[in-house]
């Protein structure tokens, strides 16, 4: 008889190999840490573009960082939400990999997608595999890996001459 023909009570599962989460499949903590870029993003200074994201992320002990858009006249000078939530958890005390999941959120038609800069940064500071939530206010979620965003991301591991004369 195969684990698919017996019957089990409802509270003991059939025997097998332990399932993984779902990544793509959103834990409380994850929904908590997108509600938490949702405050975030009330607080972004948009000015000139209107266009208000926020970003949240969980470090390894726990703490949620908060990060949101920061405008300037000269557009070159503003900040990314994602950046910022970074920026601001290095600043607390986080070392870079010690992330465990980056969510953004954003008023776009499908879940917002970060800009170039704002990939490298979360691949290099979160890792390769940091887990990220993208979302949009309507509540339309997509997850994906820092590698996934920005595939063969840059590294630098030292200059190859050692840096000397």
């Amino acid at each position: 008889m195969s684990p698919d023909d017996a019957s089990f009570p409802a509270s003991d599962p059939p025997p097998g190999p332990v399932q993984a989460p779902d990544p793509a499949r959103p834990t409380p903590d994850d929904l908590a840490l997108i509600d938490a870029a949702r405050t975030a993003r009330e607080r972004a200074w948009a000015p000139y573009s209107r266009f208000r994201v926020g970003a949240a992320l969980r470090d390894r002990q726990g703490r949620v960082h908060l990060g949101c858009n920061v405008e300037n006249a000269a557009y070159g000078l503003a900040n990314c939400a994602e950046r910022t939530a970074l920026f601001g958890a290095i600043a607390a005390g986080v070392r870079p990999l010690e992330i465990e999941s980056l969510a953004v959120i954003g008023d776009t038609a499908g879940p917002i997608s970060p800009c170039g800069a704002c990939r490298q940064v979360i691949f290099e500071l979160g890792g390769p595999a940091l887990r990220v939530w993208l979302a949009n206010l309507r509540g339309d979620l997509r997850s994906v890996r820092a590698d996934e965003l920005l595939p063969d991301g840059f590294r630098f591991d030292g200059p190859a001459d050692g840096g000397g004369p």
